[in-house]
């Protein structure tokens, strides 16, 4: 795919994707849902990426949805675009729910502002990093619509500041998001970039992509479970298969002679046969 709103670029195992609109602050559009959607599932089938970095090119991280369409912005009803309800499906929560499904580790390098489907687009990346100039804004209540990807957000922060961020529609700065535990960190402008991708690296460097890939989904996927008898049973088939595996073998036998470990299983074609294993009882 021709990229035209987002960059692409892979270093030594990372991939930093660049939401790459800074006239118009990355404000999401269609095109940048496709262009997204597309980076993701290359970046899936890609074994040279092993951690994911997505940050905003200038001044902003993503501004929310492109409003320049006005008052019709976000009518699905009419036009060349007409959906009947039922088969419409939102673009920022199409986006989120393939960030959620990915195989890699992805890190928020949260560079200016994140409003809208910019910060939502964010949850279910699995750390979120902000410079200290940020703001922040769940501002779908104050544009008369709603928030996609409701899921998520009470699940990182809690049903409480969940509501409050998303009934008020308020934007706020970096440090309220540290202290709610949105964000892991914050950094200084000039560093953020260099914290995201030392991290990124301590991921690339060390560890195996298939118990990444696999622990990954395993902590996401286990939010909703009933009992944790539920995840004990995932548990134990993920361990069982990976214990007999070559990693597993690689990653003992590297402690052991005290060297960096070699992994070499394969997520874009090694995944176990029970993965993806909440498709046994799949939503529809």
């Amino acid at each position: 795919m021709d990229y035209q709103q987002i960059r692409y670029a892979v270093d030594a195992g990372v991939l930093t994707i660049t939401l790459d609109r800074p006239e118009r602050l990355n404000a999401f559009t269609a095109r940048m849902m496709h262009e997204l959607l597309d980076a993701f599932e290359r970046a899936d089938a890609d074994d040279a990426v092993r951690a994911i970095i997505v940050t905003g090119a200038g001044r902003a991280f993503c501004a929310g949805a492109d409003l320049g369409s006005g008052g019709a912005t976000f009518d699905h009803s009419s036009g060349p675009q007409a959906q009947p309800i039922e088969e419409h499906r939102d673009g920022g929560g199409l986006v989120t729910l393939r960030i959620f499904a990915s195989k890699k580790p992805v890190i928020a390098a949260i560079n200016g502002a994140a409003v809208g489907v910019g910060i939502t687009m964010t949850l279910p990346m699995d750390v979120r990093i902000a410079a200290s100039g940020a703001r922040i804004g769940f501002v779908f209540a104050r544009r008369g619509i709603v928030a996609e990807a409701c899921w998520f957000l009470p699940r990182v922060v809690g049903i409480s500041r969940a509501a409050e961020w998303v009934l008020t529609g308020r934007v706020f700065p970096a440090e309220e998001a540290l202290a709610s535990g949105l964000v892991s960190r914050v950094v200084a402008p000039e560093a953020l970039l260099d914290t995201a991708r030392a991290l990124a690296r301590e991921i690339a460097d060390n560890t195996s992509a298939m118990s990444v890939a696999l622990c990954r989904q395993m902590l996401w996927r286990m939010l909703g479970a009933d009992h944790p008898m539920e995840a004990h049973q995932v548990d134990s088939r993920a361990i069982y298969w990976m214990g007999k595996s070559a990693d597993a073998r690689e990653g003992v036998q590297a402690f052991l002679e005290k060297r960096p470990a070699r992994f070499t299983l394969r997520p874009s074609a090694d995944m176990p046969e029970f993965y993806p294993w909440w498709e046994e009882r799949k939503f529809r």
